[in-house]
């Protein structure tokens, strides 16, 4: 039996695109129950190419991006917010 998958344990620097897309894909994937094998499962990619992504090891091609959005059900640019600029959005949003 596999363990329950955890979200990203710190926010990425902002300046880094890798840990950025790494934080969002690990937690978008969280938030589903998806294990990596499943994410990979449904992006045709595979299951170690999934987890390099997640560990910000690999510079990641457009192509694989999108289909990591579509599986994911978020835009592509999205994957490639940093986090604090995505709240701080939603702040304004809400404020307007």
């Amino acid at each position: 039996m596999s363990a329950k998958p955890s979200g990203p344990t710190r926010l990425p620097n902002p300046d880094n695109l890798r840990e950025v897309l790494a934080y969002w894909v690990r937690l978008l994937r969280v938030q589903k129950g998806w294990s990596q094998e499943r994410l990979a499962m449904e992006c045709e990619l595979d299951r170690t190419y999934v987890s390099a992504v997640e560990r910000s090891r690999w510079n990641v091609s457009l192509s694989n991006i999108e289909r990591l959005a579509q599986a994911l059900n978020v835009a592509p640019w999205s994957l490639l917010n940093p986090p604090e600029q995505a709240e701080a959005e939603v702040e304004s949003e809400k404020q307007s």
